[in-house]
Parts: C-alpha cells; structure tokens; sequence
C-alpha cells in the first residue's frame, strides 16, 4: 500500500474515500483525488481511532483501515461476553454473528474464544471504480462473513488471474450468470457482486426480496456467478498502461498508438473480443470483421485464431460444459434490452421466458443482427444445449457507463436475477 496524502490519485484513494463515506466520514465526491475534503475525513478518522492526526494514510492508519476494508474484525471473547453482547457493540444481529461462526452458540462459547465479527455495512461499494483486487478483497469479505459461500476458481486469464466464480443455494436448478466479458462493461461486475452479497444477506436474515422468498430459492436452484470474465482488460482500463506492462509495445500497436484504453478497450489484453471467441457461427463472424475495418487484435471485434482461443472463453464454456445449467444469463451494457434469440433455434418455451424477464426489468427483447449476432456466450449456449439464454445489456449511454447509473440498473435487474433463478425450476 503507497502512502496516501494531499495530491495523490488513483483506485485506491477511491477505494479509501469510499469507505469513509459508508462509516460516516465526509470525504466529498469519491473521486480519486485526495484533496482537502478526503484529508479532513482521514484526520476525523484518526482522533476517532485514537492515531496520530496528520491526514495521512501510512502504514499504521492504513492496519486500522484494513479490517473496514475487509468487512469483518477478529474479536476475542473477554470475560462476561455473550453473542448478544458482542453482536450489540458492532450493531449487527446474532444471525449475522452466528452465520460468520459455524459451530458457534449461546451456549458454547468461551472465554479467549476467536470470533469473526461482520461490520455493520456492507462489504460491496458500488460507487467506485471496482478493480479485479477490490473484487478480490469482496470475495474474501463475503466468505469470512457467510463461510457457507461457495468460492472457486473457474480458470485463469492470459495474465494469470483468476477467474472466480460464487455459488448461491445448493437446489438442484441450476443457473449461471456472468459478467464483463468486455471490459468496458465492468458496471455489470459490481452488479454480481451486489446481488450476491444482498442474496447472503437476506438468505441469513431469513428475510425476502422483491417479494421472492429468498430460503426458498436458496433449496430450490443454485446460481453460479463469474462476475469478471475479463480481469486483464478491466485492469487496463482502470489502471491504464504502465511502461512494464508485458503487452505494452502490442498493445500499443493495436490500439493505434493511442492511450485512450479507459474510452475504447473491450477486447482481452491478447486484443480478443472474448463475447466473439465461441464456437457458435465462429467462422461468419471472422468473415465479418473486414468489413468492420479489423484486420488483427485490437480493441473490439476480433474473434481470436478460432473458438475458444483465450483461455478467460475456454474457462467460461468449460465451466458450463462441467455443469447442468437451465438457463444462463450474460450480463454486458448498454441499451436495456435482452438479447434471446439465436439462429431461431430458442423455442417458444425461451420466448416466454424472455417476455417474463422483460416484464420484470422494463427491459425490450431484441434479436441481434450482423456481426454482433455471431460468436456470442449466450449464442454458442443456446446452440449446444438448446436451452434459455439471454444477453441482458444494462444501462443507457456510452460505455463505460458511469457508475451514478449503478443504483436504477440494480432496481432494474435485482427482480429479474431473481425470477431467472426459478423459471426453469421444478
């Protein structure tokens, strides 16, 4: 962690302004940019935690920080504790408590006793920019506050990051969403991890969403997530392109000479459009990229040497050859409409599928024509297994879309992550 103070900018000073805001500190608009605002909130923070007031986040305000972070502080039982106790004094619930420490009860616990103590806000922001290492933090948040999550690795990308998927529920329907196979469209990622930490939330609370009773899903279907298909992108994207990066001459060359990766990269870090990489029409979209003007790797539309070329396409359709999904949905932005057609192979079965997850989104339904209706997840899915799929493409305007429109496409899906979970139940 750098030394974080009046000047400094990048992700992590987000991540840092962000968590202020939720604990109560005001450190204006969750920029980037440590300026005079986010030094007054770090300042609150330290005379509140007993530190040294600077305004600097060093290593010792940062150890203070990091459990906040986290989600999720390690107590030892004192003397005269009890779950209610202890549950009271980080104003949580004890089926929170008791969630984080299976095993545990009222009448087995014991002095010097270690407890995993969830805070009482959220681990998931949805107000900054979210990077494969903050989804890496959430993931382990999220599994030290409900252990009985499922966390996996489904593959890894070209630069050898994971490729994570969650697990929801333990039913025998069995669905899949993902997200972000374009890097621009790393909105829908913090969307998956939303959804999965609410779905936690209310599964342990005991309590329903949207009027879905969310134990009763939780019996009937599984719902697996990968909600970052493409980590190498979203990185370049966020991060930007530093002079030691492994592809810096290629991506360079591919991208024209251009810095402008956080307005234009969709591809992988190879210059794959990875959503144009699977075995469904493979070849017409190949043939359709002349008159796309691509040529080679580049930012958006080149569909790789053949289906399944990167290993992040391999890892996804692996993972949904080594599993019986019912239904899968591929989240992307913009446009609001649900892509579930492909080559009119979905039946009248999926039609009224779409037309209920339509419903409940507000979304239209649209069949995809041209080169965009070739070599698709949802395309090659609906091919091979002849079942519902469906490319859900969140928000309106130009991508990236600006994470201020997270809170109407979370309105907007929550129901319909829900409804997708049941409709081929039973």
């Amino acid at each position: 962690m750098r030394v974080l103070k009046i000047g400094v900018r990048g992700n992590d000073v987000m991540e840092v302004q962000a968590l202020l805001k939720k604990l109560g500190y005001d450190p204006g608009t969750v920029d980037g940019v440590f300026g005079t605002n986010t030094e007054r909130a770090v300042k609150q923070f330290q005379a509140a935690s007993g530190l040294q007031v600077d305004g600097i986040i060093g290593p010792i305000t940062y150890q203070k920080l990091l459990p906040l972070l986290n989600g999720y502080i390690m107590v030892t039982v004192a003397a005269g504790d009890t779950l209610y106790q202890i549950a009271n004094r980080y104003k949580i619930n004890t089926q929170r408590l008791l969630a984080a420490n299976p095993g545990v009860s009222s009448d087995n616990i014991r002095l010097g006793q270690q407890l995993t103590v969830p805070y009482a806000f959220d681990v998931v922001d949805t107000d900054l920019n979210y990077t494969y290492e903050i989804m890496q933090r959430d993931i382990a948040g999220l599994q030290k506050r409900y252990p009985f999550l499922e966390t996996g690795v489904a593959g890894k990308s070209v630069l050898g990051r994971n490729l994570y998927y969650l697990r929801l529920g333990n039913g025998p329907n069995q669905v899949f969403y993902n997200a972000s196979h374009h890097s621009l469209e790393w909105i829908t990622t913090v969307m998956l991890m939303k959804f999965c930490e609410n779905y936690l939330k209310n599964y342990v609370d005991g309590t329903s969403v949207r009027g879905y009773n969310i134990r009763e899903i939780w019996s009937q279907s599984s719902i697996y997530l990968i909600p970052m298909v493409n980590p190498d992108g979203i990185d370049l994207v966020l991060n930007g392109l530093e002079i030691n990066h492994p592809f810096y001459t290629s991506l360079l060359k591919w991208n024209e000479g251009r810095m402008n990766f956080g307005q234009v990269w969709q591809a992988n870090i190879r210059g794959v459009d990875l959503n144009h990489n699977y075995d469904a029409s493979w070849q017409l979209s190949k043939q359709a990229e002349a008159s796309h003007g691509i040529t080679g790797p580049g930012p958006t539309r080149f569909s790789g040497t053949g289906p399944e070329s990167e290993p992040e396409s391999k890892a996804v359709a692996d993972f949904t050859r080594n599993h019986n999904y019912r239904l899968v949905l591929a989240y992307h932005s913009q446009g609001r409409v649900i892509y579930w057609n492909y080559r009119g192979l979905a039946s009248a079965r999926d039609r009224l599928i779409a037309l209920s997850l339509a419903e409940k989104s507000g979304y239209a339904l649209e069949e995809a024509t041209g080169i965009t209706s070739y070599a698709g997840y949802k395309d090659w899915f609906i091919e091979k297994y002849r079942r519902p799929g469906y490319t859900v493409e969140v928000g309106l305007g130009r991508n990236p879309l600006p994470i201020s429109q997270f809170a109407q496409i979370y309105r907007e899906n929550e129901g319909m992550l829900l409804l997708a979970a049941l409709v081929t139940a039973g």
